[in-house]
């Protein structure tokens, strides 16, 4: 079968990877891609919102599968766009259309979608442009943290969380006044602050059967201590310890089970994967939000975990046939370390040369913000440069090796958090006591 992957930073460089290891794959093309995926699979000369140019590449090279990486395309309806074609509608495309789309698209409607199945959330308001006053009066209600979302897509970037209220009144009039986020923040959620610790579940759906992918840990912020801006993401842990079996049956019976039944009660054919961002309190699940794709950096932990072939399950999803799927995980530990650019998330360079080290056993490098330039060197070209996972027996092993990667990458400006998954081993640590 001839596959195309839509995207071009580090999660899908690990789809190129982990599907290129399948017999099911015969020609690998990615859009527009990176230079890992240069290595492994065919580039192509235009972008993942390109619906015109991504059919015509489909129907011309005999494509049998496409797999959506980023939420952008699914959200603007790549998959509406497919199923809207005569020829195009018999191939398979993994992802939601623009109606499921909707669960990260809008926080708003997703936020009701979970009050009105009965999904465990956090409360919350939401205001709207010309509601600055009514904003800001609310906030002056809030006892203790204040959570605030951009209710559209803004880059991972649209959650504001702060202890004070002169801080978040400034967030709230930037974004309804100023536009900070683009239409992204034309709409904006006010949520209670959940307490406890935060993990990533993935569930990949078929429209009725579902299988529950490994579950990670990411590190969001872009300072050691979670200390500073909010990032696409820094780093990734997988298997999670407080993710025991008990609290994992409660995600499923609580979360998955129910948000399944409420897309198929609002005729939601929902094919492809679930990326359900919840809180650990104290052994209670509670749902952050919906994205409608894999998570990066988390898919580069997800995927090297995974032993099925991954071709063979996107493929069962996509014919409905995930229950004939036994799903087989390593059970190793996997750490991913994302190297950036100095300066981000905000202002940051391009077009840094790049010493990359080989990987070696049980040690993965992913490019994310890369390409090659007209000498055919690689250089930086994105805010996130690489994420680099390393696999061992245990979590501290997995750091180890995770780490010692990103030391070895050299590029100007490079900057990695020397942290990730140092409060995992916190916990196993007090666990074995």
């Amino acid at each position: 079968m001839n596959i195309l992957i839509l995207g071009s930073g580090g999660r899908e460089h690990t789809f190129a990877w982990k599907i290129a290891q399948s017999n099911q794959c015969e020609n690998l093309y990615v859009a527009p891609g990176n230079a890992g995926t240069a290595q492994i699979a065919t580039n192509l000369p235009f972008g993942y919102n390109d619906f015109e140019k991504i059919g015509n590449f489909v129907l011309e090279n005999e494509i049998g599968m496409v797999v959506v990486g980023p939420e952008e395309p699914l959200v603007k309806g790549v998959v509406d766009y497919f199923k809207a074609d005569k020829k195009l509608r018999r191939i398979r495309i993994i992802g939601p259309d623009s109606n499921g789309a909707q669960l990260e698209g809008s926080k708003d409607f997703s936020k009701d979608f979970m009050l009105k199945y009965g999904i465990p959330t956090a409360a919350s308001q939401t205001f709207v442009k010309g509601q600055l006053d009514k904003a800001n009066a609310y906030l002056e209600t809030v006892k203790g943290t204040f959570v605030l979302k951009a209710d559209g897509l803004a880059a991972g970037k649209g959650v504001i969380i702060t202890d004070e209220l002169a801080e978040a009144k400034n967030s709230m009039r930037e974004m309804l006044e100023e536009s900070k986020f683009g239409e992204a923040g034309n709409k904006v959620l006010v949520e209670e602050f959940l307490k406890g610790i935060e993990l990533s579940v993935f569930v990949l759906s078929d429209g009725k059967n579902y299988v529950i992918l490994p579950e990670a840990k990411d590190y969001k912020r872009i300072g050691e201590g979670d200390t500073g801006l909010n990032t696409g993401g820094m780093g990734a842990v997988s298997p999670v310890p407080f993710a025991d079996e008990a609290f994992m049956k409660k995600v499923e019976e609580l979360v998955v089970k129910p948000t399944l039944a409420g897309l198929q009660a609002e005729k939601i054919h929902y094919v492809g994967f679930i990326f359900i961002g919840l809180m650990n309190d104290n052994g209670e699940p509670k749902v952050i939000e919906y994205n409608v794709r894999m998570g990066d950096p988390e898919t580069e932990v997800v995927l090297p975990r995974i032993k099925t072939d991954l071709v063979r399950l996107l493929k069962a999803a996509a014919d409905g046939k995930l229950d004939k799927i036994t799903l087989k995980i390593n059970p190793k530990s996997a750490v991913t370390s994302v190297v950036v650019a100095g300066g981000y998330p905000e202002d940051y360079k391009k077009g840094a040369k790049m010493t990359i080290p080989e990987s070696g056993n049980d040690t993965l490098i992913f490019h994310a913000g890369t390409t090659n330039n007209e000498n055919g060197d690689i250089v930086t070209n994105g805010g996130r440069v690489m994420a680099l996972t390393g696999m061992a027996r245990s979590t501290a092993a997995a750091i180890r090796k995770s780490q010692s990667l990103a030391r070895k990458i050299k590029y100007s400006g490079k900057y990695y958090r020397k942290d990730i998954g140092q409060d995992i081993l916190k916990i196993l640590s007090s666990d074995s006591n």
